[in-house]
């Protein structure tokens, strides 16, 4: 497998940009891409730093794009940059004209942790039409349809907008709208049962049952770390080969 640091100037965003990229020595091109996103305090090189991301893909005919999605939740900023248009536009353009990617809807599938987890979902719910798969690991699901009042919070509220609720950075609309917009992305949601955010997660799981949209859901022990990210992301890379038409090893 090569391992790349890949560089290129985004109109959207109005600077120069860094992805990495895991490219595979297994199977034959065009490959299926796996987009794989960062937490808040995170950049396009946390994964390949904290976990095994790597070791885990060594035999899957698969490309990986971790891209650096800074403070901004993969979505279009309420005052500030078009995160979403970025990330769900922008990239896969790039990705696909200058790597052996898929362009089409089943090629490609996304993933994230914690504001990572929100913008997997977000950019699939959001864009059903284009990607086949998504999943959350310890998601802030909730974020783009709460109340940022509170001054402290204002990072929180530049972001999302004074009111977010059945917003576009509202999960629980956008998942509302999927279905009438196109074939629903397969989803699967998982947290630890000591993360801060399992509340958030479980009222999630919740709301989709009651809308009765499909999805996996799974709690494990553990907190909100790398310890349980590295472990659950190969549960999430079974789970997006399976809808990528990539055989279990």
């Amino acid at each position: 497998m090569s391992l790349c640091h890949f560089h290129w100037s985004s109109k959207v965003l109005g600077k120069q940009l860094a992805s990495t990229v895991i490219l595979p020595d297994v199977g034959e091109p065009p490959f299926a891409t796996f987009y794989l996103l960062h937490g808040l305090s995170d950049d396009h090189t946390i994964w390949l730093r904290r976990t095994s991301i790597e070791r885990y893909v060594e035999r899957l005919p698969l490309i990986v794009v971790m891209p650096d999605g800074f403070r901004g939740f993969y979505t279009n900023n309420d005052q500030g940059p078009a995160y979403a248009t970025y990330l769900a536009d922008e990239l896969p353009a790039i990705i696909e004209r200058n790597f052996p990617a898929r362009s089409d809807r089943t090629g490609r599938c996304i993933g994230g942790l914690s504001m990572g987890g929100y913008g997997a979902l977000r950019t699939a719910l959001a864009n059903p039409d284009r990607y086949i798969s998504a999943n959350s690991h310890s998601g802030a699901l909730l974020h783009g349809g709460k109340q940022w009042a509170d001054p402290k919070q204002a990072e929180y509220r530049r972001i999302f907008g004074d009111s977010s609720k059945g917003s576009d950075h509202d999960l629980l609309n956008l998942a509302q709208k999927a279905p009438v917009s196109g074939s629903v992305p397969a989803l699967r949601i998982d947290c630890g049962t000591d993360d801060f955010l399992i509340d958030d997660n479980r009222s999630f799981h919740a709301a989709l049952n009651g809308m009765g949209l499909g999805h996996e859901y799974d709690e494990y022990p553990g907190e909100h770390n790398w310890a349980y990210w590295d472990t659950h992301v190969q549960t999430a890379l079974k789970f997006h080969c399976r809808h990528v038409g990539i055989k279990p090893l």
